[in-house]
């Protein structure tokens, strides 16, 4: 019989919450406060902070961070805007720090 493999994801290492998909990565490149982060183009299961303004590696930013909807581990942040052009596509998107999150059904 054939096993049924569900999708692969990424919890929060310390509840196991899932809170994004392996296929929403968009860059292992990023920087986050604590070392290496992705940025995702969609998150799951968290909670956002407040808007601020953040001078962040590549310039001003508006921000908000997240957090995870069941033990609120800070997870990284959410982009709500980007001041210079060359950001803009960063919008929306999710910054996880690789040190926050475990890898599921991998």
């Amino acid at each position: 019989m054939e096993e049924l493999v569900g999708p692969r994801l990424y919890s929060c290492y310390k509840c196991r919450n899932h809170v994004s998909l392996h296929d929403d990565i968009i860059s292992k490149a990023f920087q986050g406060r604590n070392g290496r982060a992705f940025l995702f183009s969609h998150a799951m299961n968290i909670v956002l902070g407040p808007k601020e303004d953040r001078h962040l590696t590549t310039g001003l930013h508006t921000v908000a961070d997240v957090s995870c909807g069941d033990c609120h581990e800070m997870l990284g942040w959410k982009y709500e805007r980007a001041y210079e052009a060359t950001q803009k596509y960063k919008e929306g998107k999710f910054i996880l720090e690789k040190s926050k999150i475990v890898k599921e059904n991998w």
